[in-house]
């Protein structure tokens, strides 16, 4: 690893932990000695309640998009759209308040820093690049590529500045290490997955999803994992196979010439969220003071 290569953390809840971020940003810029200087923040992702094109999770961020953009327009952080919807169909391309998105996020990105969306449906990545050619796009683990191969010919597709692959292909050291270095810095890693390891409907969870945001009326999906009734542990994903922590991150992947790593975290809140940040970013001797500045904000209802 260079003296100066950068991990480059993308973090969940655009919209869904806006408040939180007023109160987390001011913290990490204007005390940078609290956390590592070898990672930096390199986008935070997610969408409004009720969106159309939204996929992955079923989230319910209510901020205000225009004060969500001022906030990383202020500290030149790029915005993700994650409408990574696998289903949808070219009547879904008018959705006045997706598009409304896209265009205000371009032209943010036209002053300070380009922003992006998080993308399943080739249909509306073709729409996009026509109609907003001023954001960039990210092909979405909800594609769930497992086998290597479809996965490298993702990262070969011009259109994707990143690539995500499934999680279970976290630690395919030897097909991974093998890539080339323009195709390594377009992967980005999901790190955090709590999802069992050998789960097989991955994908079949993932469009359910799509089809509660279009509006259909179908039963939910009913997860099989031996873990499913206890939800999100922190704890528990950091035994999953494929779990990306600190010191494989310092130590193993960016030796390798990857500096790009995801963090999934939508809708378990903004405590957990907490977490995830003291562990990924923080310096062990600083969490307590970090700690301390989130929860002793007035401002802040963490849960």
């Amino acid at each position: 690893m260079s003296k100066n290569q950068k991990a480059y953390y993308h973090l969940p809840g655009l919209f869904e932990f806006y408040e939180f971020y007023r109160v987390f940003l001011p913290l990490f810029y204007q005390r940078r000695e609290y956390f590592y200087d070898w990672c930096e923040i390199g986008s935070i992702y997610g969408a409004p309640g009720d969106c159309l094109w939204g996929g992955g999770r079923a989230c319910f961020g209510e901020a205000d998009p225009e004060e969500v953009a001022a906030l990383l327009r202020e500290y030149r952080i790029s915005a993700r759209l994650t409408f990574s919807n696998s289903l949808l169909r070219k009547e879904h391309l008018a959705d006045r308040k997706c598009n409304d998105l896209c265009e205000l996020f371009e032209r943010e990105a036209a002053s300070m820093q380009k922003n992006g969306v998080i993308i399943s449906s080739d249909l509306l990545l073709d729409y996009l690049k026509n109609k907003y050619p001023g954001l960039y796009f990210v092909s979405s683990t909800t594609k769930v590529l497992t086998d290597f191969h479809d996965l490298a010919e993702e990262l070969n597709r011009s259109e994707f500045q990143y690539v995500v692959p499934d999680f279970r292909l976290n630690k395919a050291f030897d097909q991974l290490f093998a890539l080339p270095e323009n195709l390594k810095a377009k992967v980005e890693f999901l790190c955090n997955e709590c999802c069992w390891f050998d789960c097989p409907d991955r994908k079949a969870c993932y469009e359910n999803v799509s089809r509660k945001n279009l509006g259909e009326d179908c039963e939910d999906h009913i997860c099989v994992s031996p873990n499913a009734r206890q939800g999100y542990r922190f704890s528990e994903a950091m035994k999953n196979p494929g779990f990306i922590g600190t010191d494989d991150i310092r130590h193993i992947y960016m030796p390798q010439g990857f500096s790009h790593f995801k963090i999934e975290g939508r809708s378990l809140g903004s405590a957990i969220l907490l977490e995830f940040l003291l562990y990924y970013l923080t310096r062990p001797e600083f969490q307590l003071k970090v700690r301390e500045e989130i929860y002793l904000d007035s401002m802040l209802d963490l849960f």
